[in-house]
């Protein structure tokens, strides 16, 4: 492994999810208190997500131990999971959130070296869920592993919190990355800077907020979400009187202000809230877009509502190559995200 704790990966870009994978990276559900009275419930629709996963590439899991392993293991072949393509590592963690703790995989297929690890801080989301020190290390210990070359940008960055179209623009929210819990003593400029340098990109374009209930501040991925190089699916809520309503409209306008590098508007296709997902007297962050690509599939988080239909459907157009699947998130949404929070893509070079 090569250490390159104040360089930058030049010529290497971060690619956008529909890109080939080699794998899926998740960390296995252990924290009770993300899901307080119900982490054994959502072992099953964990699991299916799973099953889907290993259909078309393989899913690599962190685990503590080897009991934690077998434990997943007895959950996992209770589905019809393809166990050959399923690899566990020892990474203890503090939560299961991959997405935002994971390994940030760039690519440069011309390179001696094609793939490279940038391993952003991570500190919970502002420092709200301590301790998070075994998060924070995984991407160097998975860098490690592999014997990938390590990049350390030395700033706060959760995956979530950004979205790629693979044409060299990032998606992303002022509320989380502006948030002075994160890197307070930078301004928005110098964010920007350190986006394009550590993912191989151009342009940065902001939205104000994110939905009601989701403790990150405002991740995009919960809200708008790139399906090609210049269209994206953006939730919207229909009701005037909901507390998304107002806010939601305020990132409409303005991605329809928004232009790409080659000076064009992005297409946009808006896609509906489900209904209000309370349990506990909490209102939970419950978004479609919060889907995942697969090589083969996009996996959606559904909730038992009417609009899970019309929104499989929405979505099912934007992707004619892939099969849509709808997993019911109503008991996995409790710990405030759903599959694409959980799970993080490692590119595949050799396609």
């Amino acid at each position: 492994m090569i250490a390159q704790q104040q360089s930058i990966p030049t010529h290497y870009t971060f690619p956008p999810e529909w890109a080939p994978h080699e794998a899926t990276w998740l960390t296995w559900p252990h924290k009770e208190a993300s899901w307080p009275g119900k982490l054994e419930a959502i072992y099953a629709p964990y699991c299916k997500f799973i099953a889907i996963l290993t259909l078309s590439e393989k899913v690599r899991i962190n685990v503590k131990d080897e009991e934690m392993k077998s434990f997943a293991l007895a959950h996992i072949k209770k589905t019809n999971a393809d166990i050959a393509k399923i690899e566990f590592f020892f990474n203890p963690s503090n939560d299961a959130w991959c997405r935002d703790h994971g390994p940030a995989f760039l690519v440069n297929n011309h390179a001696q070296h094609k793939k490279v690890i940038v391993d952003w801080g991570f500190n919970a989301w502002g420092g709200k869920y301590p301790p998070f020190d075994l998060d924070d290390v995984i991407p160097t210990k998975i860098a490690q592993h592999f014997k990938l070359p390590l990049y350390l940008p030395g700033i706060i960055m959760e995956g979530g919190s950004v979205e790629f179209n693979g044409a060299g623009t990032v998606l992303t929210s002022k509320s989380c990355l502006l948030n002075k819990n994160r890197n307070p003593h930078l301004s928005q400029h110098q964010i920007e800077t350190y986006l394009k340098n550590f993912y191989g990109i151009q342009q940065i374009l902001w939205v104000s907020d994110g939905i009601v209930g989701d403790d990150t501040d405002g991740h995009i991925d919960d809200t708008v979400r790139f399906v090609n190089h210049n269209t994206v699916l953006t939730v919207v809520e229909d009701d005037i009187n909901d507390a998304n309503y107002h806010l939601l409209q305020t990132n409409l306008q303005e991605l329809k202000a928004m232009r790409l590098p080659n000076g064009q508007p992005l297409h946009i296709i808006e896609l509906p809230m489900p209904d209000a997902v309370i349990y506990d007297g909490v209102r939970l962050p419950a978004s479609y877009a919060n889907f995942y690509i697969s090589n083969k599939h996009v996996i959606v988080p559904t909730y038992r509502c009417l609009k899970d239909a019309v929104a499989l459907q929405i979505i099912a157009t934007c992707f004619p190559e892939r099969e849509v699947v709808g997993i019911d998130s109503t008991d996995i949404i409790w710990g405030l995200g759903s599959f694409h929070c959980l799970s993080q893509q490692e590119p595949d070079v050799d396609f």
